[in-house]
């Protein structure tokens, strides 16, 4: 009996690998679950030109922004596995699991497919601050506690738990305020309106070279190429102490291999190119174009460590 089956398998094999052959034969989207004009949509749009040359196919990038990018994640996660949809996602990945009491899409539902790139944070103070130093500002925060403050765009922003992060280790007593976006946070805290904050290279760089914020460190192991002159939280005062913007790809779950091969090797090359990396090098960060094997393994410490500092710091959604 199985005589007469193995003709139809043979020919399923067959179509199967025709019609990976042929991928892609219509236009990908990316979906960024975030707002418009944001940090990940710039990058997202660079990778969508630069992918849809590699690919001989049109690229577009559709923004589905809300509830700290679940909205979007969850799209992509439901999505056809057939490598048409993808998700370009960011730091929020790894932080939404510990602070939704139920996320809307499965762990397993998406599918690693490649780092894109690292960015620190900048520690910032207004340009005539007090505080001169990151030695300074843990000194007068242990002489005052509960006196110093710091902003964040919202209380789910990897800048909200660098700041957490670096309280946690250092034992500190100090006053979060969060904001609703990052643009009115840097702006009180030029004002003097607040103390100190993190904030990306790309928002606070212009602040800074134009005399308006002091840099203090930068949260990356490296100095900033950006900043070289600014030295990191680790080297100061938390040896270790990392706490990155991140933007990655993923996939659904169960896209075949060898579209999923295809794509990663387009994504790694683009970040290759000498455009994109003087595009990164402009915000602040460094191209990356991993493997998902090596994806997997940093989402996986990025996970522990935002899990442990929500918990420990009992941080809410505002």
């Amino acid at each position: 009996m199985l005589r007469f089956f193995k003709p139809l398998i043979a020919a399923c094999a067959l179509a199967a690998g025709l019609a990976h052959a042929a991928y892609p034969d219509r236009p990908i989207t990316i979906v960024v679950p975030y707002a418009p004009g944001g940090a990940a949509d710039a990058v997202a749009r660079v990778l969508a030109t630069r992918l849809g040359a590699r690919l001989g196919a049109s690229v577009i990038v559709d923004n589905k922004a809300g509830a700290s990018g679940t909205i979007g994640a969850s799209y992509v996660a439901k999505a056809n596995a057939d490598g048409y949809t993808l998700l370009y996602e960011a730091t929020p990945y790894s932080i939404n699991p510990h602070l939704f009491p139920k996320m809307p899409y499965a762990a397993n539902a998406l599918q690693p497919l490649s780092l894109v790139l690292l960015a620190p944070n900048v520690l910032i103070v207004k340009a005539d601050s007090p505080i001169k130093n990151i030695n300074d500002l843990v000194a007068r925060a242990k002489a005052t506690p509960g006196k110093l403050n710091f902003a964040s765009g919202g209380s789910g922003t990897v800048q909200r738990l660098a700041a957490e992060l670096m309280r946690q280790q250092l034992g500190l007593d100090m006053v979060h305020v969060p904001y609703k976006s990052g643009g009115p946070a840097i702006t009180d805290v030029m004002a003097g309106q607040v103390d100190f904050m993190f904030g990306t290279v790309a928002a606070t760089y212009p602040h800074v070279s134009g005399g308006k914020l002091r840099a203090l460190a930068v949260s990356a192991p490296e100095r900033s190429k950006r900043l070289p002159e600014v030295p990191t939280v680790a080297e100061t005062v938390v040896p270790g102490y990392e706490a990155y913007e991140w933007n990655g790809m993923f996939l659904p779950a169960g896209t075949p291999e060898p579209i999923a091969a295809r794509l990663r090797q387009a994504v790694q090359d683009v970040m290759q190119e000498d455009e994109v990396k003087q595009r990164l090098a402009d915000i602040g960060a460094q191209p990356v174009g991993s493997t998902p094997a090596e994806f997997a393994a940093f989402l996986k410490k990025e996970d522990a460590k935002w899990g442990e500092v929500v918990r420990k710091g009992h941080i809410k959604l505002d």
